[in-house]
Order: C-alpha cells, then structure tokens, then sequence
C-alpha cells in the first residue's frame, strides 16, 4: 500500500469531535487576529480529500506563497486549542500548566507564590503515578527553598533529597523495564513470534539477562504492570501460552476495578486484548466470550472521557477478537455478515491505525472471506497486504499471506498466475529467511498439481500433505504456523469434501460429545 501523503493539518482537524471544533471556533472567533486561519478551518472541515492545490485554486483569497505559514499558523493554534480543551480532563497537561504558572511566578521574582503553587501540586501530584512530573516539581521545591528559609530548612532541604533519590530510583527501575519491553516488542513487531533457535535464543538472552531477577513483591503498580507485560510478551513470542495466560491474567487482576485516568485505562484494555489471545490460544472458548462481553462494555464506561487513542485502541481489539470468536467456533457466514455492515466505519478505522494493527486486520479480514469460501474477496484484502510498501514490518504476516494467497488462487482455479505467485513467494521467503519445513511441503504441494491429475489422485495428495504437516503443529519454531491460517481444517475439508467452517464446528462440537 502507498504511504498517506494526506497534509498533517488536514490529519489533525479530522481528528476532532464535534465538541473541540466548537471549542476552537468559540476561543477564535472573537480574536483581532487575521481570520484567514479561521476560514482555512472552515474550508478543511468540509472536504474529504486532502488535495492542496485544488484548496488554493477554490479559494482565490489564499495566496499560495503564504500557504504553508498559515497551514503552520492554524496548526500551531489547534494544538494550544486542544491543550486547554483537555486540561479539565487530562491530569498530566493539568499538572504541566501549574508548572508553567510555578515558572512564571518566579521569574517575577514571586517566590512565596511560587512555593506556595509548589506545596499544593506536590499534595496532589503524589495520588498519581507520573514519576516524571513528580521529579519535576520536587527540582523546583529545591529552586525556591533558598527563598523560603527558616529555621527547619536544613531538614526540608534533607526531606527533598531523599524524596528525590526516591522518584529517581523508581525512574531508573521502570525505564529499565520499559527498555526490555520495547526491545522485545521492536524484534516482534518485524518478525513476528519466533522462527528459529536463533530468534529463540536471542529473545531468551534478552528475557534472562537483562531482566532484574526482582521479586514481584517489592516492585510498585507501575512496576509490575511492565513486570506483567514483558513476561507475557516474552512467552507469547516462544509460544509458551500457559504462562502466557497466566502473566496476561495478573496484568488485568492488578485492576481491581475499572481505572478512571486515561493512561491506566489504556494499560487496562491493553491487558484484557492479550488475556484475549492467550485464551483463544489455549482454546478457552468459555472465558473468551466473558473477557471480550467486558471489553465490549468498555466502549460506554462514563468514568473514561473517549479520546481518540482510546476509541481506535476500543475499535480494534473489539473487532479483532470479534473475528477471532469467528474463527474459534468456525462461524465465517456471520463474521462476514457481520463485516459487510460495518464496512464503511471498518474502512474509516483502519485508515486510523498504525502499520501493525493494519496489517493484522487486513488478514483477519482476508481470513474470515476465505473460511467462508469468498475467494475474491480474500484476495482484495490479501492483495492489500502484498502491496504494502513496508514489508519489514511483521514479514511473518507478510510471508503467510504469500502462502495463503497461493492457496486462494488454488481455490479460484487461477492455475495461470499460480506459477508467477509460486516463484514471486520462494523469493520473498528466501530474502526474509521464512523458508521451513512447513513452507516447502506447501509451496511443494502446489508445485505439483496440475490439471490432468486425477480426482482420487488429488484427494491423496491432500491426505499426504496433512500427513507430512501434522507432526508440525507440536513442532517447537513450526507450530506458528498454524496460528495463521488453519491449514489442517482447509485440508480436512478438501479430504472429506465439506466446507471449511464444517470442519471446525464438528472439531468445536467434539468434546462436548465424548
């Protein structure tokens, strides 16, 4: 896919709820500034597209040498717009603006004033977990002492050092831990949970090296929600799901009721999206439903103000574990029902979303088409990951998709392209390293059809492949596969001449009838 070239300004306006373009409208319209800006809002507002000559051509009163100043004007007033919209609800900005008024008071020389505002923020800023914001007013409690001396300074003066040695070690301890954390998410984010020993075992030398061996009892809430994350990251990279349900089970239980500030919610939903997949990993279908009704619930908690963070983060995990119920049960028919109704809103999401959560939506969506036997809309979603122009970004996804899409053309009786497909994919999995067994006895399999071949024939070939890939799904780097895409269930299905979704809703039905 293309990147967006859409103009930032253009980008942020059409970030804004109804409410925020009132506010901006209301604060500037009284201004004796230029209104020019205030027009160029206007005419944003309206349009769909980002398209700037055409703005400049519909709207002779914007002079095309001063267009980028006043793009950068406007932007610059929305963001101070925001800045104060936010300040009522946001405690951090709210604690950023008393330091800025604790700044200017002293450079009016109005120290007491200052120290005052000081004394009162550091009572409140203390409920919260902002370890940096802390340290930042404990730095101007020492920059104005100098100005309030009294006969029990040299004792304040100790206090402050020893509050300050404290934030500064809790600081140090979770920038620590949130290095480990986005080391590992940075090598999971471009290849996608391991494939080798040596993706193991770099990983693992991550994992027990530089994590402290710290007991979990002396580590602060903070502490242990990166505690949790890592250790649940980690496991989920190797694919040891039990302890990975265990640690993603601990990270939401640290809640003992829904947070109200909207950098724990954030944490909160963050944990329940991967409860979610240890549990449709391990094949908890019962508590999968319970944990995704609560997620969904989320989305009208009316102690939370909706950011855009938040109502994108809501979107996306809802309508991923949405899809992957689908998938548990074998239910395609209603996941693409489902999707079909929201495909306007889904379009307007994804556009929304980073790369990663794109391209994983992009599958699940493709995957849901192609358990349902719609071949040629799962190639429009597969097509969409193909063409996307970062491949670096989770080539595990991008190496699936090949295979799939080769099974998807199968499908469509596409025997002219497969050929091309079969030659494009062994190069793409030879440059990214993503050839294994798994990967040959596909593209094999493929490889050897051809269309004389016979019915009884085929069904063979098809038996020998699940044979050859059964012992696989134990296999400790080739099990991964089977994560993404359900080959064993398309297999069977063929074997036996039922559907796809046949296939896994006897599978689901099977324990309950022993």
């Amino acid at each position: 896919m293309a990147k967006d070239h859409s103009d930032h300004l253009f980008v942020l306006i059409k970030s804004l709820s109804k409410s925020e373009k009132r506010y901006f409208k209301l604060k500037n319209s009284q201004s004796q500034e230029d209104p020019k800006y205030l027009k160029l809002f206007d005419e944003i507002s309206q349009i769909e597209v980002f398209d700037e000559k055409r703005l400049i051509e519909n709207n002779l009163w914007i002079k095309p040498a001063q267009f980028s100043n006043l793009k950068a004007h406007l932007y610059q007033k929305l963001l101070q717009s925001l800045k104060e919209y936010s300040t009522s609800t946001n405690d951090d900005i709210a604690v950023r603006e008393q330091i800025d008024h604790i700044q200017l008071l002293y450079d009016r020389s109005l120290y007491h004033q200052s120290m005052q505002l000081v004394q009162k923020l550091k009572r409140s800023i203390k409920k919260g977990d902002n370890l940096e914001l802390q340290l930042e007013v404990l730095k101007w409690e020492k920059n104005l002492l100098p100005y309030s001396l009294g006969k029990h300074s040299l004792n304040r003066l100790r206090q402050i050092i020893e509050e300050t040695n404290k934030v500064n070690e809790q600081i140090s301890r979770v920038n620590l831990l949130m290095n480990i954390s986005v080391e590992l998410n940075t090598i999971y984010l471009k290849h996608g949970s391991v494939r080798s020993k040596e993706d193991f075992d770099e990983v693992t030398r991550i994992f027990d090296q530089r994590l402290p061996k710290w007991s979990e009892n002396t580590l602060s809430f903070r502490e242990k929600l990166l505690w949790y994350e890592i250790h649940q990251g980690y496991y989920s990279f190797i694919q040891d799901f039990e302890p990975m349900y265990d640690h993603a089970r601990k990270w939401v239980n640290l809640f003992e009721a829904i947070p109200n500030s909207s950098y724990y919610f954030e944490m909160y939903i963050r944990g329940l999206n991967q409860l979610l997949n240890a549990q449709a990993r391990l094949l908890k279908y019962e508590e999968f439903s319970a944990t995704h009704r609560l997620l969904r619930s989320l989305a009208n908690h009316r102690m939370i103000r909706m950011n855009e963070n938040l109502q994108i983060r809501l979107f996306k995990y809802n309508y991923a574990h949405q899809f992957n119920e689908y998938f548990l049960i074998g239910d395609f028919a209603k996941g693409v029902a489902l999707f079909r109704r929201i495909s306007h809103q889904m379009d307007q999401y994804i556009s929304l979303l980073d790369v990663h959560s794109q391209l994983i939506m992009f599958y699940k969506i493709a995957c849901l088409f192609f358990g349902n036997g719609d071949y040629s809309d799962a190639l429009v979603w597969l097509n969409r990951i193909i063409n996307y122009e970062d491949q670096d970004i989770r080539e595990d996804i991008h190496s699936f998709t090949r295979i799939l899409n080769l099974i998807t053309h199968y499908e469509l009786g596409n025997r002219d392209v497969i050929e091309y497909y079969l030659r494009s994919t062994y190069r793409f999995l030879h440059k990214k390293e993503d050839m294994h067994e798994f990967q040959y006895y596909i593209l094999d399999f493929i490889k050897n059809l051809n269309r004389d071949i016979t019915e009884n024939e085929l069904i063979q070939r098809f038996k020998k492949l699940r044979d050859n890939l059964l012992p696989l799904t134990t296999s400790q780097f080739e099990k991964r596969a089977f994560i993404y895409f359900d080959i064993i269930a398309w297999l069977e299905s063929k074997i036996h001449k039922k559907t796809v979704e046949e296939i896994i809703k006897e599978r689901v039905l099977e324990p309950a009838q022993v």
